[in-house]
């Protein structure tokens, strides 16, 4: 059992049984991380990008400690609800996206809990936001598509990810 997730608990009851079982551990993969994505730009049905596909791309970068989803007011319910039910913090605006996504991300990037900003957004209005996170000394991810990814957002964070459309697996 050495080398493995898995720990012995061995516990007595109170009329001394001993009560033997295994738990997994924690394992500690890495960085705390806020994961923010900009829905509008990256949840598209064209795109056919899935929630479960972004969290499995931050999987080896460490654990998934804030996890939003900001959309706007002409998102399917059915979206709205799908985004809920995976467990992520939905946050529907009725003006523009970008801008509750920023807020966010400052109120991430000074949460003292947090290593790793990560951003799922293609458009470059999100630059000053990742060069503010690593000014304060968080790593920066951003996690993206093509077309229209920006190569500004794509130089200035520390990790950058390409999600591969649907249909263009390699």
């Amino acid at each position: 059992m050495a080398g493995s997730n898995w720990e012995r608990i061995i516990s007595m009851t109170k009329d001394g049984m001993r009560s033997i079982g295994m738990m997994r551990r924690k394992m500690s993969r890495g960085k705390r991380i806020a994961l923010l994505i900009d829905g509008p730009n990256i949840l598209r049905k064209e795109f056919g990008i899935k929630l479960e596909d972004i969290v499995e791309a931050l999987e080896g970068l460490g654990d998934l400690r804030v996890a939003k989803v900001v959309l706007n007011q002409y998102a399917p319910q059915g979206l709205i609800e799908a985004v809920s039910n995976q467990g992520f913090d939905t946050m529907v605006v009725s003006g523009e996206t970008g801008v509750k996504l920023a807020v966010e991300a400052m109120r991430e990037i000074y949460n003292q809990n947090i290593d790793a900003i990560a951003i799922a957004t293609r458009n470059a209005e999100f630059l000053p936001v990742i060069l503010k996170a690593k000014e304060k000394g968080k790593e920066t991810i951003v996690l993206g598509i093509e077309p229209g990814f920006s190569a500004a957002l794509k130089h200035a964070a520390d990790y950058t990810i390409i999600l591969n459309p649907k249909g263009d697996e390699e």
